[in-house]
Formats: structure tokens, sequence, C-alpha cells
């Protein structure tokens, strides 16, 4: 599961390229610990260059059940965080990923995107073959 504030942007675009290169090999979800109004239609086109995609997706909290089935969860960006009264964050692995963020270097628009999405697809497939070697 992949977790970001909004679950808008990057926690989205990291669901659609982790299914882009596992296939149906891992189970995958995004979810926002504060869910914004809709779906980042610049983080969509972004992936859609790479072969990924949004369809079907939507804005969504963390669902309690969900989580606890979960193996992995990444939070992404800084500002995520769990509700541990309200999670089961002694059953799952937490990690953090602190992704560019372009902007702060005076990089906007779609060469921004581009380099937020290079970045999260890296890590993805970085996790991707750390499952891989862990199920070897």
């Amino acid at each position: 599961m992949f977790v970001c504030v909004k679950n808008g942007g990057k926690s989205q675009m990291a669901a659609a390229l982790m299914r882009l290169r596992a296939g149906d090999a891992v189970e995958v979800h995004s979810a926002g610990t504060r869910p914004g109004a809709g779906l980042n239609a610049a983080s969509g086109a972004s992936v859609a260059e790479v072969g990924a995609t949004f369809e079907g997706e939507y804005t969504k909290p963390i669902d309690p059940d969900l989580f606890a089935r979960m193996d992995r969860v990444v939070l992404i960006g800084g500002e995520a965080i769990l509700d541990g009264d309200a999670l089961p964050l002694e059953s799952v692995t937490v990690e953090r990923w602190e992704t560019d963020e372009p902007s702060l270097r005076g990089i906007e628009g779609d060469e921004r995107m581009a380099l937020i999405r290079d970045d999260i697809d890296a890590r993805v497939q970085g996790l991707l073959a750390e499952l891989a070697d862990a199920q070897r």
C-alpha cells in the first residue's frame, strides 16, 4: 500500500507504476491520510507517458482492514503520518520515501512531473526487486 496525504498524486503514481511493473504478482493499493477532492491530472498524464494508468482510481482514506492485510506500507513524503490508534502498525512493515520535489529547485510543469515520476518509478522497481528476492 502506498500512502501520501491527499492520495491524488504521488501515492497514485506509485501504485500505478507498481501495477505496470509487477502485473498481478503484487497486490497494490493506495490511500491518503487526508484524501483530497480528486486525482492530480498532471500526475496521471505523466504516468500515462510510460504506459501506467490511474483508470478506475479515486482518492480514498486508509481502510484499517485492508491496511492490516498488507505486508508493506510505503509512506510517500514527510507529511503522511499514520494514526497508530486507528491502524495496526505492529502488523506491517512501514517505510518512508522522501521523494524528489523539483519545485524546490524552480522546476515546474511537465518537467516537474516527469522528475517525480522517474524518482518514484526507480523506487518502485527497487521495491519490486526486493520483493522478488524475498520470494526466492
